[in-house]
């Protein structure tokens, strides 16, 4: 691992997670069969990068009350670097996640001090080329904080690289806006819903290599397709789009497996892998985090290589 950091600009939020058969008819009403109350969103990349050995710096804005309180103690307990003080005059922000008998996810979110986040507390960050940072769509629907993160990404340091996850509410950004990040992105990752709102290509291979065409120069795509793995596209990958294989297992909790996924590319990129190693290792923690009730399931490193390894064990007895 080098000086490399991982900096989140994201939206620490409560998650209300409710577990249910289906999801209601409109009108409708069910019963969950289980729920709790846990800090997640952006807490769920940072800590599956310093699972696996990543430092991470969390940029992002949070507030003062019954939620913040959630989030103030979760961001004490995660090991990253708090830049912000916090809003004394507004709470966090929260999200109801329904979770259905297929693992699917289903999200209606409130804003509080997440949406809150000026260029002049990102201004506070102080920004190296070895760092990689983390911007979510999530961030970019608010517009206090789109203003704050396209005026503050231009300025960052040619060497640091960024990713991009675009979140589930990329059809609802400004094009514009999106477009401006999109052009000092050096990583794109998306799920294949997200690359089709993007691109309109149903293929997950042909959104790939339609995305990168968006991004910085030598900048690859990442379109994540569940258990089928991902598709990388880009300069570094190569004149077609690639396949990394992904891992079946018996989900459980979708919930945060996209976040898994980044926050260990994040790490494997900064640790010198190439872009083809680092995407397999994120499918792995993403394999291993759906297996696991909760936001914030990312694996250890430990974890992660005794997956690896043992999967590399059948692979080899079945061949």
């Amino acid at each position: 691992m080098t000086d490399a950091r991982l900096i989140s600009t994201g939206n620490v939020i409560v998650d209300i997670v409710m577990t249910v058969d289906r999801i209601p008819e409109p009108g409708g009403d069910i019963i969950a069969t289980s729920s709790r109350m846990i800090a997640g969103g952006g807490l769920n990349t940072l800590a599956a990068a310093r699972r696996t050995g990543l430092p991470v710096v969390f940029a992002g804005q949070y507030g003062t009350g019954p939620m913040g309180d959630i989030v103030r103690a979760a961001l004490a307990g995660s090991g990253a670097e708090i830049v912000q003080t916090g809003l004394e005059d507004v709470d966090s922000g929260y999200c109801v996640a329904l979770v259905d008998k297929t693992a699917e996810r289903t999200f209606v979110t409130t804003v509080g001090a997440e949406g809150r986040l000026t260029q002049e507390n990102l201004d506070r960050v102080p920004v190296t080329e070895h760092d990689l940072v983390h911007v979510s769509g999530y961030s970019l629907a608010h517009p206090v904080n789109a203003a704050a993160l396209s005026g503050w990404l231009p300025g960052l340091p040619a060497g640091t690289r960024v990713i991009t996850d675009p979140s589930p509410l990329v059809g609802d950004l400004d094009p514009a806006l999106l477009d401006a990040v999109l052009a000092r992105t050096d990583v794109l990752t998306a799920n294949a819903r997200e690359a089709t709102i993007m691109t309109g290509a149903e293929d997950p291979a042909d959104a790939a290599a339609a995305l990168v065409r968006g991004l910085r120069s030598n900048g690859f795509v990442v379109v994540r397709d569940g258990a089928v793995g991902c598709w990388l596209a880009g300069t570094p990958i190569g004149p077609e789009p690639v396949r990394v294989p992904g891992f079946p297992v018996y989900a459980v909790d979708t919930n945060g497996a996209g976040d898994a996924h980044a926050g260990v590319l994040a790490s494997a990129l900064a640790a010198g892998l190439t872009p083809v190693e680092a995407a397999r290792r994120a499918n792995a923690a993403a394999a291993i985090a759906v297996t696991r009730s909760g936001p914030a399931t990312g694996p250890t490193t430990s974890e992660l290589d005794a997956f690896l390894r043992d999967t590399d064990h059948l692979k080899s007895a079945s061949g």
